[in-house]
């Protein structure tokens, strides 16, 4: 195999890192030209004038929600989607380097962006260069598609995709190697029901983790708190409230957490069962699977629904829940919506859209899983990791026929959306080996 990475390629990639991750780039209220706010149109553009550099012809959206790098020609056109725009830093004392400079320590490369998208964005710009590099020439045209609200709503996409042609195959270079070809549907939603004069509850939470406690704070609470003791559920009092214990987990894994509002409405069922919201939680029990509710939803592709409630409202107007779904591939999702309203019309709610983002499945034989697989087992000798499936959601699914594949190595330590983020560059060095030559035998 040909040999494209070299020690002044990744010289170069670092550098050219380290000017987009002195960017902050989350999210912000729109200005004129920016709607996502100062930073990620300031990164967008940023990283619009190092493609340039590198000899791509690049375009930037005039209203600033997307920008794109074209290189090469052909009848056909392979996408790299990645995205500029990051969460914030948080704390800053939890940081031990300052997250918006790039910083070298250990061979280490810290810095807010190095793994979630910034880094595996640019590792994959230079993979393409160094190609080039070597006098080879493209029989497709390439096009690095730059997002830029990945971490929120997925606007920025949304628009390319209203304006811009399809590609026709191609990489999101935003999870894990070797790559994941399927990724569950995902729908977020709110149940909605009457109100009750008897309890005023106020459980906010995102709609994409299990909450892992619930705070109570409202009358009866000797009985609540030995309708929880009944059920095995852990709680404490503290001062005039009780804390219902649970275990957090993302969404998408939600089988595997501890719910704990669904845990305390179970016990509240018990000490107000007139209220209609708290009859249906308690028939759903703890069954993230949405099982009692809808009876098995699964495929042979991507398993079994989650289902996943993060959030319970109650005021005399009204009852209102938060909940997350990640529907099966196979599973028509209009058929399944229509089975969830008519399951929560028996407990007299009715089911509200917020969010929906289609699922991901690229077949497991077809050319570009295939290529790509082959490509991650010839560099890195690991033919124990197998293709993925994914709750989660990435900017694959945003495309035809394109997957996400790396650019963290399966033993890479994941520091994505969290303090000290980092990136080796033994990793970087690796995930651009594997960019390069996926790249060569896919558009060479």
């Amino acid at each position: 195999m040909e040999k494209f990475i070299t020690d002044e390629i990744q010289t170069e990639a670092i550098a050219d890192l380290a000017k987009i991750v002195g960017v902050a780039s989350y999210n912000e209220p729109a200005q004129d030209k920016a709607p996502f706010g100062k930073g990620p149109k300031k990164a967008l553009d940023e990283v619009l004038k190092i493609a340039e550099n590198l000899g791509f012809k690049t375009y930037e959206d005039p209203e600033g929600y997307y920008g794109y790098a074209d290189i090469g020609e052909g009848d056909e056109t392979f996408g790299v989607i990645g995205h500029m725009d990051e969460v914030p830093a948080g704390n800053l004392d939890d940081w031990d380097v300052e997250p918006y400079q790039l910083t070298e320590k250990d061979d280490k490369l810290y810095g807010r962006g190095t793994q979630d998208d910034k880094g595996p964005t640019i590792a994959s710009m230079y993979a393409i260069k160094a190609i080039l590099d070597k006098g080879y020439k493209f029989n497709k045209k390439i096009r690095v598609i730059f997002g830029t609200d990945e971490e929120i709503l997925w606007r920025g996409i949304a628009e390319y995709n209203k304006k811009e042609d399809s590609i026709d195959l191609g990489i999101a270079p935003d999870a894990e190697f070797p790559l994941i070809y399927a990724e569950k549907g995902l729908q977020q939603s709110y149940l909605v029901g009457s109100g009750s004069d008897e309890l005023n509850l106020d459980l906010e939470n995102a709609f994409n983790a299990v909450p892992g406690k619930a705070v109570y704070d409202g009358p009866k609470q000797d009985e609540v708190l030995m309708a929880l003791q009944k059920h095995n559920f852990a709680a404490d009092e503290n001062n005039g409230t009780i804390e219902v214990h649970g275990k957090s987990v993302h969404a998408m894994n939600a089988p595997e957490g501890t719910n704990a509002v669904v845990r305390l409405a179970i016990a509240l069922a018990d000490v107000f069962p007139d209220v209609a919201v708290l009859k249906f939680l308690k028939a759903f029990g703890e069954d993230a699977n949405g099982t009692n509710l809808l009876g098995d939803v699964s495929d042979d592709v991507s398993g079994k629904l989650t289902f996943n409630i993060s959030s319970l409202k109650i005021t005399p107007e009204e009852s209102r829940m938060q909940i997350d779904l990640r529907i099966p591939v196979k599973i028509d999702h209009d058929q399944l919506i229509q089975k969830i309203s008519d399951a929560v019309a028996k407990f007299d709610m009715k089911y509200e859209n917020f969010d929906y983002v289609a699922p991901l499945y690229v077949p497991t034989d077809s050319e570009l899983v295939k290529t790509l697989m082959s490509t991650y087992q010839d560099l890195t000798g690991d033919t124990e990791s197998q293709p993925a499936i994914s709750g989660g959601a990435t900017f694959a699914r945003t495309m035809h026929n394109c997957v996400a594949f790396g650019g963290m190595l399966p033993t890479t330590p994941d520091f994505m959306h969290q303090a000290n983020e980092n990136w080796s560059k033994a990793d970087m060095r690796k995930a651009m080996e594997i960019f390069a030559e996926a790249i060569y035998r896919l558009c060479v």
